[in-house]
């Protein structure tokens, strides 16, 4: 699932943010101004997510999800609130698709017979090499 496809469904209505002083760039302004902003999304509550998805979001991002099972985001990366409010934003939008899409399950396979016989060939000639140092060097020595 893409952050794209996700945003059709609007999670913005369900979004709580606040606003506190940043430790990021900000020059003057840094001290006085508001700009961190924080996301918080309650998984549990929210009636956009089915029950399957929400299982999902609750054991992968488990560590980002405080006890009253809300999603807890953080952006103090910009210079305002406003920019900081659309990069915790596509932040979520990004997590929730990581934590919904589900990886592929790995089918193993076995070597061709080809890559077999090149790799005995390059086994053989690698013993040649060596064994030839082996008889070189008694040579030099006696």
């Amino acid at each position: 699932m893409s952050p794209e496809e996700l945003k059709y469904r609007r999670f913005e209505d369900e979004f709580i943010f606040s606003a506190s002083r940043s430790s990021g760039p900000g020059g003057q302004n840094v001290n006085k101004v508001n700009t961190k902003v924080e996301l918080r999304f309650s998984v549990i509550s929210t009636l956009i997510l089915t029950d399957k998805e929400k299982e999902l979001i609750l054991q992968k991002l488990k560590k980002k999800i405080n006890k009253e099972g809300e999603l807890i985001l953080v952006s103090q990366e910009g210079r305002t609130q406003t920019e900081n409010k659309l990069l915790v934003s596509e932040k979520f939008y990004d997590l929730i698709a990581k934590a919904l899409t589900i990886p592929v399950k790995r089918i193993p396979t076995k070597p061709s017979f080809t890559s077999r016989l090149k790799r005995l060939d390059e086994k053989k000639n690698r013993s040649n090499v060596k064994r030839l140092r082996r008889a070189g060097n008694e040579s030099f020595e006696s």
